[in-house]
């Protein structure tokens, strides 16, 4: 590798760990629904990853860059689907009550979390541009398939530590109390993130 195997996933970590739809949406649905429905969440968004992950090993990125309205469509539906979570929650953050809590058991959740990160059109860019930061150019495909296993690793620390800490019972009690008020602030960065989404020029040129 180019780079030091612990500096590239110590900044895969703090990059997947900042604040984001993906973090949000796991510790929204753990502190409003249980530590089960914010794993489910958190692993919908790890195999989402590990996707995207596989299509920019395969150089999937790459033909995609090549085809940009394949990235304006999913970027379009990457902002909505982001739109409709903010919705969700300013409604929910209105009326008083937690409405996702109706939405489903830890199926329902998961598929919520694989849909959200494959609609995040930057997220298949972080995978290539971390690809050609660590890999050497011309890199042996085990190289890849190591760093691959490597970074999802990482992320599996940090999206199912994210489950289990805001659902700690201390930060439950917290979200009971003032449950409007997380709503009302998770559904203002949603919506936020849908129209960074939106403005932000995704593809290179």
């Amino acid at each position: 590798m180019t780079v030091d195997l612990w500096v590239v996933l110590l900044g895969w970590m703090l990059a997947g760990g900042s604040p984001g739809p993906a973090t949000l949406a796991i510790s929204s649905a753990a502190m409003g629904q249980g530590r089960r429905a914010g794993l489910a969440l958190a692993f919908g968004v790890l195999v989402g990853s590990g996707l995207l992950g596989c299509a920019a090993a395969l150089g999937m990125s790459a033909v995609m860059l090549a085809n940009v309205w394949v990235f304006e469509v999913i970027r379009y539906v990457g902002a909505a689907y982001l739109l409709w979570l903010a919705i969700k929650s300013l409604r929910a953050a209105w009326y008083g009550r937690r409405l996702t809590a109706q939405s489903g058991g830890s199926g329902r959740s998961f598929l919520r979390g694989l849909a959200l990160h494959l609609t995040n059109p930057k997220a298949i860019l972080a995978w290539g541009a971390i690809y050609a930061i660590a890999l050497a150019p011309g890199a042996a495909s085990a190289d890849v398939w190591a760093l691959f296993g490597a970074l999802i690793a990482a992320s599996s620390v940090v999206f199912l530590g994210y489950a289990i800490l805001f659902s700690a019972p201390r930060i439950g009690r917290a979200y009971g109390r003032a449950a409007r008020v997380f709503d009302a602030g998770i559904g203002l960065l949603f919506g936020a993130a849908s129209i960074k989404v939106l403005t932000a020029r995704i593809v290179p040129g």
